[in-house]
């Protein structure tokens, strides 16, 4: 039997509320997809795949689980790698600009990049990186070493 593909097309983000949430994403300047559903769910195209804003209460119920009490830590965190120092602290300041919160300033790693980490509105994580051995492809992809 061959082995499955090794994709990752949809991220779904559950948010208290998709409005709201979309306007954040949107002030970081990600493109809304014109098949978003307003006030129901968002769609934004980019570089790694999709991404979805959608309800947490409707995403729960589509899962067939209770959305019970947000934990402060999920153990997911999203993550955007860019071609420099530079461009870290750029995008940590548009998205604390844009009511994002920032949970690690951007700092120098053990493992030679130089990271950061802000949540969005509804606490989920993202890592914003340079890695000097990641450069950044053409479809916006850091390409790992072989």
């Amino acid at each position: 039997m061959g082995g499955l593909p090794a994709r990752v097309s949809l991220m779904t983000l559950g948010v208290r509320d998709v409005n709201s949430s979309t306007r954040f994403y949107q002030a970081l300047g990600w493109p809304l997809s014109p098949a978003s559903v307003p006030g129901e769910v968002s769609f934004f195209n980019t570089q790694g795949g999709l991404l979805a804003l959608w309800g947490e209460q409707d995403l729960a119920a589509d899962v067939n689980v209770d959305a019970g009490p947000r934990p402060a830590f999920r153990g997911v965190a999203l993550a955007v790698n860019l071609e420099s120092h530079e461009l870290v602290d750029t995008f940590l300041r548009a998205a604390e600009a844009a009511g994002g919160s920032i949970v690690k300033p951007a700092q120098a790693t053990e493992w030679g990049g130089y990271n950061g980490y802000f949540a969005d509105p509804d606490g989920h994580l993202w890592e914003i990186a340079h890695n000097p051995d990641w450069p950044i492809g053409p479809d916006g992809r850091p390409q790992l070493p072989r």
